[in-house]
């Protein structure tokens, strides 16, 4: 074997089972006595020539369907010689650096505590002590980020070669490992508990002592909050801490905490919410439809729509469509108008009643033909007080014309009479 990349010329490549298994034994014995990189590679480029002759190669294949393929198993031990060549490899200064940026990293992509910041600059301070005799000048200055991408920077300008400064390689990587555990053992704000988070954040400082002896008191600081807002809709840490119980609380069969929260946001229907609570709307929550519609932002809509149609769930379609007679957009009215054919009763009654709430005129038409035909009489009540609800001269004359025996209609009519 020559001290280049390739294996000798005159080094012929096998062809036979017995040459195959006589030059991956040579290529053990001399990873075994391999001592620098240019060994190393040597070995590589042997490994690489038998395996591309191994797959020119016609080998025998077993007589027994039992019997091992011994391509197969010359493939596998030319995979585990590579295996053991790479982990002969290094150390390398580029595996030091980027253990530095995999901590750069995990600083910057997780929140920490108050307590975890003083850790952070701890192991940070620790570090750069460990690699100051390898590296020019101090690195003071800055966030424990920032101070490590210094240190990025000042390693990168080091030539270090893996055989010659093997040891100083090592020492470095030795540093690094102990700040990646130390970077891994600071306190993030995964390590508390939704209790500890929530009084980190000052979500009960709203609490009197004996309001906060009251279980739970999660929902007696919501409740507080919630009065708050009411009475000062400027208050945004009102609205924040109610929001930070949405976010941490959880929601569930087991868990009503969710729910009560959702039920105080319908109440006070705060715009600040409609980011938080508009993903959970588009999940089919219900409760949390109903707040969207409260809150009523034209865009929202995109996400309510296609539950008008609904997939056999009954009340969301309901729900929905309240929502959107809440928010009041003109761009639902088509899909609400093709609702006036469902076949539940209900259904109808509710899309013509959101109609009336967007009050779009080009629903006075569909609405008079199912006051006209409609054979529920609730569904036709529903049509002639959307049709008031619009009114304008048309939609009253389309309620007077169609009034008809059932009371519901005829007070509708009445009211009708009265407005044109």
């Amino acid at each position: 074997m020559s001290n280049g990349d390739e294996p000798d010329e005159d080094e012929a490549a096998p062809t036979d089972l017995e040459e195959f298994e006589s030059r991956l034994d040579s290529v053990a014995e001399s990873l075994e006595a391999a001592e620098t990189e240019a060994d190393l590679d040597e070995i590589e480029a042997t490994l690489d020539a038998t395996a591309e002759a191994l797959d020119a190669a016609e080998l025998p294949e077993p007589d027994d369907e039992d019997e091992d393929d011994p391509t197969d198993a010359l493939e596998d031990r030319i995979g585990d010689l590579r295996g053991e060549l790479d982990e002969q490899r290094g150390p390398y200064l580029d595996d030091v650096i980027g253990a530095v940026e995999d901590a750069v990293s995990t600083i910057e992509g997780t929140r920490w505590t108050e307590d975890g910041d003083a850790d952070l600059a701890n192991a940070v301070a620790t570090f750069l002590d460990a690699i100051g005799d390898e590296i020019d000048g101090e690195i003071d200055d800055g966030e424990p980020a920032e101070r490590l991408e210094a240190a990025v920077g000042a390693l990168s300008e080091l030539a270090l070669d893996p055989d010659e400064d093997s040891e100083t390689i090592e020492a470095l990587l030795t540093a690094t490992g102990e700040l990646a555990e130390d970077v891994d053992a600071a306190e993030s704000w995964d390590d508390l508990t939704v209790r500890e988070q929530l009084t980190a954040e000052g979500f009960y400082d709203v609490l009197g002592p004996e309001e906060h002896r009251d279980y739970p008191p999660e929902w007696n600081a919501v409740k507080l909050y919630e009065k708050r807002y009411q009475q000062d809709r400027s208050d945004e840490e009102a609205i924040e801490m109610i929001l930070l119980a949405l976010e941490k609380l959880p929601g569930g069969k087991e868990h009503f905490m969710e729910e009560n929260v959702l039920q105080s946001l319908a109440r006070i229907a705060p715009p600040e919410a409609l980011e938080d609570v508009l993903p959970m709307a588009g999940k089919r929550n219900k409760k949390a439809i109903n707040v969207v519609g409260k809150i009523g932002d034209p865009k929202a809509l995109d996400s309510l729509l296609d539950f008008i149609d609904g997939d056999g769930d009954r009340s969301l379609q309901l729900e929905t469509l309240r929502a959107v007679g809440a928010i009041g957009s003109e761009e639902a009215t088509q899909t609400v108008a093709n609702r006036l054919a469902a076949e539940e009763a209900d259904i109808r009654s509710a899309a013509a009643r959101t109609l009336g709430r967007i009050g779009d005129t080009r629903a006075i038409e569909p609405l008079a033909d199912v006051l006209a035909a409609d054979p529920d009489d609730n569904v036709r009540a529903s049509a002639a007080w959307a049709l008031v609800q619009i009114g304008t001269e048309r939609a009253f004359e389309a309620v007077e014309d169609n009034a008809d025996d059932s009371y519901l209609v005829q007070v509708e009519a009445e009211k009708a009479a009265l407005s044109s």
